[in-house]
Order: structure tokens, then sequence, then C-alpha cells
């Protein structure tokens, strides 16, 4: 019980860490200290009680696991899990710590882009091998039209098409509540079709998902019938309405949350890597070696090693669910670290579809040698996805940081990498994450071109020139002409890091990536620029038991920010600029941060004062948008190309705001409202900057049974299930109520067992 009491005290004490600022800082901060305290305190006494026998401890399948009837949280019909206290997303595998040793995923050729033989069952539709596995219930999406744009993509691989059979609103309100997309040879024709000269191609086929939207504002699949009753024809499917109208976003795979997707992980050896043959072309930077410096250590100060492990081990006392790992070489010095708290590998469920991996301290020779994974939040926020400690910037390196990390995020790879230039981190990305789409950091970029020309006589007319080259190219054809010209003109073309930037301009330059979601955090555009997790509290000469304390406060920030934030979003109305709808529309939905962003570009929706039409075909229409930029219209005027399709109220501009913000722009606002549209279409509302999407920081639970006769297996599942109604007890006063009266009921309960027992 002593040690027990001191696991939930010194998370408390973390806590109250953060009482410092002003009064009025303070004051919150002791009034959230106060309610987590009496919360914990309630937790403590719970699972003291519940861990005093074993004739009271169950198994996370158990029925009898309840909290009071009082309290009401909902388990969905048809959940995998609908006998757990909450319904949560599983994570999967949850591996210990074994400091010796990393990771290594079966089923490597599959990450090296080499398919897998496929075998397919003609009839059942069940497939092996591909991009896309078949429907399971328990599959959830964010969104409606990720849950389609999955089950279509499943549907071409295989080699039939889809439509939805029936959908259903809440009652008195346009928004969806559940639908069934089945296989179009569902049903029979009616006796008036029947009659028509059309080939019969319905044979009454039964295979088909049903979705529905559950609490958590997710969509979750909950029947499947994988069977068909005919065989396929890929090549009619391919043809068909379904598939054509798959744009780019929705041809990529669509990853839903759920286990069965993810690839075994084990642990192995370090030396192994050499037997591996990874990095046999690529394994450093400048050279090519073949096998790993195994003398290659961290440059650390006397007594740094174990102040990382008493460090990682006083974590893990009060944080369920964080986790390291350290790489030793051959004479067992520590060459590599990595770790990752409980918070960020929940955040990452939310926001890890771009990441920034910010190695600013690598680079610029720091006295840490550290390196962060981050995404943005839904304020749009830089979030923290985890760290690492890294002895050098070969291949091999990166690849054993890339895996772990990959480990911790049970095998759900990024979207997008946004990173440095560097040849090795660049080839350990292709072969650890082959699906994401790796672009190189802009400014970085810029810096290291202007870096070179520095003492150009013409520099500054240079760094116009290059701008506007950059940012203000619309089209591949007219970038390359762009930069053939500023090469031509400055006597640069054969510039050996100029001819290196071509090479590489797909990776680095905005035209070849409008089909790349940045969700806001690249610096593609204009005054927008990717800010280090860090910056500001790491220096060169930070020490690494500083940078440990600050690690605490920093992420004791932002997530206090992120609070304040989330407070401020849902209780205080924003401000309205404009009578136009769209600006209401987003500013009930929006938080705060993305909102004000968004509401610039409707602001800027009278500044585009001509529409020509150019092509149509069927129903996609392209129009020529004029937006006037200066004072006189016929000379600063810019020309925008918004293709727009009126059968499925599509819009796409070609300055591609929505991909790298994550928000319509002013030409595509402006093409909507000239067409009538009169609400933003429900695809171009993205749950990932919505307010009322409830995120919920807490540990991920695996579905494998707990063992009861062992007595720490059984602490730790309570503690982390009880952790759960502490997270949400915190939401609002209501739930702070809900949250304690269940507590002290469901402990009243316990006792009464305990009671009869003796």
């Amino acid at each position: 019980m002593l040690f027990i009491y001191m696991v939930v005290k010194k998370e408390i004490d973390n806590r109250r860490k953060n009482a410092v600022g002003s009064a009025e800082e303070r004051a919150e901060k002791q009034h959230l200290v106060h309610c987590h305290t009496l919360l914990s305190s309630q937790l403590l006494t719970h699972v003291n009680s519940l861990a005093m026998t074993d004739d009271t401890m169950c198994s996370p399948s158990d029925k009898d696991l309840s909290l009071s009837p009082n309290l009401d949280i909902t388990i969905d019909d048809g959940s995998p899990n609908s006998e757990q206290l909450l319904d949560i997303v599983d994570e999967g595998n949850e591996l210990d710590n074994e400091c010796g040793q990393l990771f290594d995923i079966d089923g490597s050729e599959r990450e090296n882009g080499r398919d897998e033989t496929t075998l397919i069952d003609s009839h059942s539709g069940e497939s092996q091998g591909k991009d896309c596995p078949p429907p399971v219930v328990g599959m959830e999406f964010d969104t409606y039209d990720d849950a389609y744009n999955y089950y279509n993509t499943y549907a071409k691989e295989i080699g039939f098409a889809t439509r939805v059979k029936s959908s259903w609103t809440k009652r008195n309100s346009k928004e969806k509540r559940g639908a069934v997309l089945c296989c179009n040879c569902e049903g029979f024709k009616t006796t008036k079709e029947a009659n028509s000269h059309r080939k019969e191609t319905r044979t009454g086929c039964l295979a088909m998902i049903r979705l529905r939207l559950v609490e958590s504002n997710r969509w979750r699949v909950d029947e499947v019938k994988l069977e068909h009753n005919h065989s396929f024809d890929p090549e009619r499917a391919q043809n068909s309405k379904s598939h054509k109208r798959m744009d780019s976003r929705a041809k990529r795979k669509v990853e839903p949350t759920l286990d069965v997707e993810v690839r075994t992980i084990k642990l192995y050896r370090m030396p192994v890597v050499d037997a591996s043959g990874y990095g046999s072309s690529n394994s450093t930077e400048g050279g090519t070696s073949n096998h790993i410096n195994c003398s290659k250590r961290l440059k650390l100060k006397r007594g740094d090693p174990e102040l990382i492990s008493n460090y990682f081990c006083r974590i893990q006392l009060t944080n369920p669910n964080f986790f390291y790992v350290m790489d030793l070489n051959d004479d067992g010095q520590l060459r590599n670290v990595f770790w990752i708290d409980s918070r960020s590998r929940a955040a990452y469920s939310y926001f890890g579809d771009v990441v920034a991996f910010d190695s600013t301290c690598l680079s610029n020779n720091y006295e840490i040698p550290l390196v962060a994974f981050v995404g943005v939040n839904h304020h749009g926020k830089s979030v923290l996805l985890g760290c690492g400690l890294l002895a050098d910037e070969t291949f091999e390196t990166y690849i054993w940081l890339f895996r772990a990390w990959l480990t911790c995020m049970t095998g759900r790879p990024p979207q997008t990498m946004i990173t440095n230039q560097c040849k090795a981190l660049q080839s350990a990305i292709a072969e650890v994450f082959p699906r994401a789409h790796h672009r190189i950091c802009l400014s970085q970029v810029m810096q290291s071109i202007l870096g070179c020309f520095v003492q150009f006589q013409e520099y500054e007319a240079f760094q116009i020139a290059l701008t506007k080259v950059i940012y203000d190219s619309k089209t591949v054809d007219e970038f390359e002409r762009a930069w053939d010209d500023l090469t031509q003109h400055f006597g640069i073309r054969n510039h050996e890091k100029i001819l290196t930037l071509h090479e590489e301009r797909e990776h680095w330059a905005p035209v070849y990536s409008k089909d790349t979601f940045f969700a806001g955090i690249s610096d593609y555009e204009k005054g927008e620029s990717v800010v280090p997790f860090f910056k500001g509290h790491v220096h060169q000469q930070t020490s690494l038991k500083d940078f440990f304390e600050i690690y605490e406060l920093v992420q004791q920030k932002k997530h206090k920010t992120e609070v304040l934030d989330d407070f401020e979003s849902c209780d205080l109305s924003s401000l309205l600029k404009t009578r136009c709808y769209y600006e209401l529309q987003i500013s009930k939905l929006y938080t705060n941060a993305v909102f004000r962003k968004f509401q610039d570009e409707v602001v800027m929706m009278p500044s585009c004062f001509s529409i020509t039409q150019t092509q149509t075909s069927g129903s996609v229409v392209t129009y020529m948008v004029k937006e006037r930029e200066g004072e006189d219209p016929a000379t600063d005027a810019r020309h925008f190309e918004v293709i727009y399709d009126k059968g499925g109220t599509e819009v796409r501009c070609i300055c591609s705001c929505f991909n790298f913000k994550g928000y319509l722009c002013r030409h595509a606002l402006y093409i909507l409202n000239y067409n009538g549209v009169e609400e933003i279409p429900c695809q171009y509302i993205l749950s990932r900057w919505r307010k009322d999407f409830r995120r919920l920081y807490v540990p991920h639970l695996s579905a494998d049974n707990v063992d009861i006769s062992n007595p720490v297996q059984c602490f730790d599942h309570l503690y982390k299930r009880a952790m759960q109604v502490v997270e949400e007890g915190m939401i609002s006063q209501d739930h702070y109520m809900v949250s304690w009266q269940a507590f002290k009921e469901s402990l009243n309960k316990v006792r009464l067992v305990a009671d009869k027992i003796e």
C-alpha cells in the first residue's frame, strides 16, 4: 500500500509544480489541483481496496466490472469491448522496456514497398497482402468520408463497385448519423427497370458494411458481410461511378484505427541490423559503409547515463504509459535513446497525420543531441510526439529511431513527414515509412540557398527574385521556367548547391506538394514557419540535467495552454466580421485559433472581383478567378484557376490552401458562393480542427486479459482504467461530480465484497 500511495502522491506533486505565475494562474491551478487531488485520493483508496484480495480482482472482459449506476457512461452496441468500463481505442502491443534491445517489424518486405503474394477468394472478398485490409466490426474513422473512401478503396482492390444503400440523419437536422454501404450488385431490378434494355448487373449480393456515428464523434463499422454471390470484374469496377469520383486524397490508403492491420513488432539486438543488410547502399550521408560503427556512443558527461536511467524510472511511476528504449553498443555504452509519454502517445491518434522531425540540436552542434517528433494540435500549436538522443546522423541510427517510434504508434505511420535536408534521413524515411509523403522544410532550403550567395553584389535583388519563384509559381511548368530564368540571370546555373536542390525539388518546392496534406504545419505559404517545439527553452549550452527539468516544465506549460485554449473556444463566441454564412458556420465548429485564420479568407473574398468560365466537362466546371492585390485592378491582379464539381459539391483551387492549411481559400469560397452553395460541404470540415471533438489524453489499453494472479498486472490495469475516469472528470464541474460520486459508490461496493469474504 505504501508503494501505491507513493505512485499517486508523486503524480499529484507533479501537478502542484505548475502552481506558479500570476495570482490568476495560481488560483486556477490550485482549483485544478484540488479537484485532481480529490479524485486521485479517491482513486488510491479504490485501487487499494480492489487490490487487497484476489477474490475482488477481475479481467477486463468480466461483466462484473462496473461503476455506479449513476455514472452515465454509454457503451455502444456492437462494440467488441462492450463489457469494458470505457470504450477506448486499443493500441495493440504494450511492450516492456528492455534496455539492451531494439525493434524490428515482421513482414519488413511489405514495409520496403515490395508486395506480398496476394490471395483472393473470388466470392468472399477477403484478401491477403493487399494495401487495404478487409473491413471488420470495430473499425473506426474520423469522418464519414474517411469510412466511405476506405470501403471504396477496398472494393476497388478486390474488383467490385460500391454504392450507398441507405443513410439516416438526426431528426430535424442534416447531420448524418449512419449509413449502409453495399456492393453495387445488391438487390434486383424493379419490374419497370427489368423491361429496359440495360444489361442486368444486380445479383442480390449481400456484401455490405453498416456505419454509425458513435459517442466520440467517430464513425464505427458495426456490421460486416464480406461474401459476394458473383464473380469480380475489376475492369468494369474501375469504370464505375464510385471509383471515378475518388480524388487523389481518397485514393491514398485510409487507415482505420484497428489493431488487425498493425504488423507484429518484436525486439532484437542491434548487431542483427548488420546481418539484415540495412543501409547497404545508403549507410551514411557521406560514405557507403555496410556496417554500423559499434564503438559509436552518446557524448555524455560523467553521471549522465545514470541521470537518464533514474529519470525514466521515476517518470514511469507517475506516467502509466510512459515508454523508453536504450540502444547499447557491444561495449555496453549508451548509443541512442528514445522515449515518449502517455499524453504524446494519445495525441498521435488525433494529430498524427502530419509530423515534423525536428533535428535542430543535431545540425547546430548543441550540447545535447536532441531530436523531437512534433505535430500540430487543433489550435494550430505544436504538440510533442516523442523525443530521442542520438549518437550520430547515420542511416542506421535513423532506422533504429524510426522503428522505435513506429512501434509506440502501433505500426501506424504518418501521412506526411517534414524534415531537414539530409540524405541519410531521407533514405531512412523511405525505408521505414515507404507510403508517407516526405517533404523538406522549405525555410531551411531558402536559408541554405541565400547563405551560399550572401556575398552577391545583387543579394537583395536575388532574394526577392528567389522568393517570387518559389512562392508565386502556381504550376510546375511556371516554376521550371522561372527557376531556369533565375539561375541564368544570376549566373548560378552550374552551382553545386543549385544543382543538388533542383534534383530534390519534388521534396521542397510548393508546386510539387499541392496534393500533400500539411495541416498548417508547413512553411509553404509566405509568412508561415515551422517553430521547433523546444525553441526558446533549449540552447547550445543546455546540459542534460537542465533539459529534463525544462522538458517537464515545457510539457506542463503546453498542456495548460491547450486547456485554456479549449475553454476559450468552447465558452467564448468569436467576433464575426462579415455577414457571410460560411464565417458563421465555421465559428460554431472550429477552435478560435483556426477559425481566425479561416476568417481572414472570408474577409478577403471581396478582393475576388471577376469570374470567367474557361472549361466545362459534364458536371465539372473550370473557372478563372481574378484577385485584386493593389489599387489598380488592371495591373495589380492575379489569376487563380478553380475547378468545381457540381455533382459532388467539390471545389479545388490551384493555390491548394486546403491541403496546405486545412481550410478553404477565398477563391474556393467565392466559387461556392457564386454557385449558390449555402454552407461549406462536409468534406471540407475536418474533425482535427473541431472544438466539440472530445480528445482524451489517457492511456491506451490492450484487450488482452489480465493475469489476476499477478498483482502488478492487476494494479496497472485498475489504475489505467480509473485514470480515464479522472481525466474525464476534469472536463467540467458536472463531470467532476459524477466521477466523484461514482468513485464513492463503487468503493462502497468493493468494501461490501471484502466484508463478505471476511
